[in-house]
């Protein structure tokens, strides 16, 4: 059974910094990209990062560029997101994303997820 486990979300003030963890199970990354994203209440998820197989290439939405790193260490089978410099606008629940794509899928979206870890950013 497939697994996704996001972890370090949490309270934090605004510049602070947070670090997300998401352990898989039952599946190796190694193979597969990696994806974050985030939904916002009422809103649709929104792509933040996404990480290639080997860890190489990565991507960013707009808003986090600069501010947001995706990583992944493959022998962990986990995937991490170091956010810093936080804003009030980050707050919104992140997930990690992987697996193979079936059809209809959006771009960088993949079929395995997690259940989300929520980030608050207040003061």
């Amino acid at each position: 059974q497939v697994q996704l486990k996001e972890s370090g979300g949490g309270l934090v003030q605004p510049g602070g910094s947070l670090r997300l963890s998401c352990e898989v199970s039952g599946f190796t990354i190694s193979a597969y990209p990696v994806s974050w994203w985030r939904q916002f209440p009422g809103k649709e998820r929104e792509l933040v990062a996404h990480v290639t197989a080997a860890g190489a290439g990565t991507n960013y939405a707009a808003p986090v560029k600069g501010r947001f790193t995706a990583s992944r260490d493959n022998t962990r089978n986990t995937v991490y997101l170091q956010m810093t410099s936080l804003k009030y606008e980050d707050t919104a629940l992140y997930y990690c994303n992987t697996g193979p794509r079936t059809g209809g899928r959006l771009l960088y979206e993949y079929d395995y997820w997690g259940q989300g870890t929520q980030v608050t950013v207040s003061s």
